[in-house]
């Protein structure tokens, strides 16, 4: 897509070099967007509804913004002119998941508008408008986390909200196909796809966002994407707190990550590494491994099984 110049000013301010984190379902973005939201100068919103309308449109169609290229972007920045601006009418809309990223559970704004030099978004699923974000804000920063992805199946099993896209009412595969968000790729897999299993499922979106990640560092700038791995997330917080903040241009708090991570370590279900091993059984483990084998072997994650092709 051809880039689009544009202004757009929330509450007096430019919007320059906004911040957009991408990932896989349960891939860990949610502890980089809650460190974005509560760093200094940053406003960072989730799951608004002008947004999600519009960037769930392109996840499932993907016609819908690649036949309308400049007029998808324009569509993507009017949704976001919307969402970002801070006013006690418009912060009613917020999800409680915004408000979760923020401690802030108030009725009103969750930051003062004077203070915001930068925004920011952590929307479900916004890897898939990735090429339009980038086409409505040429100047964007893209954050993407890498996790993997036996320990995203194995979150995703448990998320009510991630296996209602696989129910015969939401699945679309009979209208698009290929069909990215679903992470069907081929006939046999289309066929298959009612019969398979949620883990079968769940290992193809997980392929799926890692195939999509792997095009998009391919063709965006360095500059322009900044990738995190979850492990290193994990075991490093300072480390990759120091290199975010590099990127970023933008001073982020070491010790708010670093919390953040180790609260995330002790949430019931837990979210340490490899917890897989303990929360699949062999099967569902032998079925991640064979769908996404190459994947998972390409990000550096040693398989247990030889039955991954």
């Amino acid at each position: 897509m051809s880039s689009t110049p544009h202004i757009l000013v929330i509450n007096g301010t430019k919007v320059r070099q906004p911040v957009f984190v991408l990932g896989a379902p349960h891939s860990g973005t949610d502890l980089l967007a809650r460190a974005l939201k509560r760093s200094t100068g940053f406003h960072l919103t989730a799951g608004r509804p002008d947004v999600l309308r519009v960037t769930y449109a392109f996840a499932r169609r993907p016609s819908i913004a690649t036949d309308q290229e400049r007029g998808a972007a324009r569509v993507l920045r009017d949704a976001y002119a919307a969402a970002w601006r801070i006013s006690p009418q418009g912060c009613t809309e917020c999800s409680a998941e915004c408000r979760a990223l923020s401690s802030f559970a108030e009725p009103g704004p969750c930051v003062e508008p004077r203070g915001v030099e930068r925004f920011a978004d952590s929307s479900l699923d916004l890897l898939y408008s990735a090429d339009v974000l980038l086409d409505a804000f040429p100047d964007a920063q893209l954050l993407q986390v890498i996790r993997d992805g036996r320990d995203v199946v194995a979150d995703m099993l448990n998320d009510d909200r991630c296996l209602t896209w696989f129910k015969p009412g939401f699945s679309n595969l009979e209208d698009v196909f290929p069909n990215p968000f679903l992470g069907v790729e081929d006939e046999t897999e289309r066929h298959r796809w009612a019969s398979s299993s949620m883990a079968v499922k769940c290992a193809l979106r997980w392929r799926g966002a890692i195939r999509l990640s792997a095009r998009l560092r391919a063709q965006t700038p360095a500059e322009q994407l900044f990738t995190v791995r979850y492990e290193d997330l994990v075991t490093r917080p300072g480390r990759v707190t120091a290199d975010m903040s590099a990127y970023l241009g933008a001073r982020l708090s070491k010790a708010t990550l670093s919390g953040l991570v180790r609260r995330s370590e002790r949430d019931a279900g837990g979210r340490a590494i490899g917890a897989w091993k303990k929360r699949l059984n062999g099967k569902q483990a032998q079925q991640v491994e064979r769908i996404a084998g190459r994947e998972l072997t390409r990000l550096g994650y040693p398989l247990t099984t030889d039955t991954a092709s």
